[in-house]
């Protein structure tokens, strides 16, 4: 299936996309590209709202925007994958049969999938602002993270 095919397929089912992706066998490339794409989603999702926050307070736009190039493409990768090892080792302390690929793949696919929803987020941040509609939609991102992280590890432990 194709990733846009996929994406859609984890909001209906996202243990059926993870065994299917699993299946593939361990392909390090795939997580790699599923972590840098889902990394390149946030950053994009962010421009509204960094565009936004620099006309609001007469900063230059290219210098945050540069930072948090910076924090999405060369920080955050090797955060997701330190937490993607914690999670495997929680998984295996309750005990899990997983492989580390599985807990890197539940967790780059969590945040590739709920990529649509973070965009919709930096719309809210940078059109609306701060208030209760990107409140609920940052709820909505959450959840619907957790939903995806969770059921992937739960189909990549057996």
């Amino acid at each position: 299936m194709s990733i846009v095919a996929d994406i859609a397929a984890t909001y209906r089912g996202p243990r059926r996309v993870i065994r299917r992706i699993l299946d593939a066998g361990v392909r390090e490339d795939r997580a790699l590209i599923t972590l840098m794409v889902g990394c390149i989603v946030v950053f994009v999702a962010q421009w509204p709202r960094l565009s936004r926050e620099a006309h609001l307070n007469g900063e230059e736009l290219n210098v945050n925007l540069g930072a948090t190039l910076f924090a999405w493409l060369l920080i955050m990768p090797l955060v997701f994958y330190t937490l993607a090892l914690i999670s495997h080792f929680i998984s295996r302390a309750l005990g899990g049969h997983g492989t580390p690929y599985g807990a890197r793949i539940a967790l780059f696919w969590a945040l590739l999938a709920t990529g649509p929803v973070m965009l919709l987020w930096g719309l809210m941040a940078g059109f609306a602002g701060p208030g209760p509609g990107l409140t609920l939609v940052g709820v909505i991102w959450l959840a619907a993270f957790l939903w995806f992280w969770l059921s992937g590890l739960i189909e990549a432990r057996h």
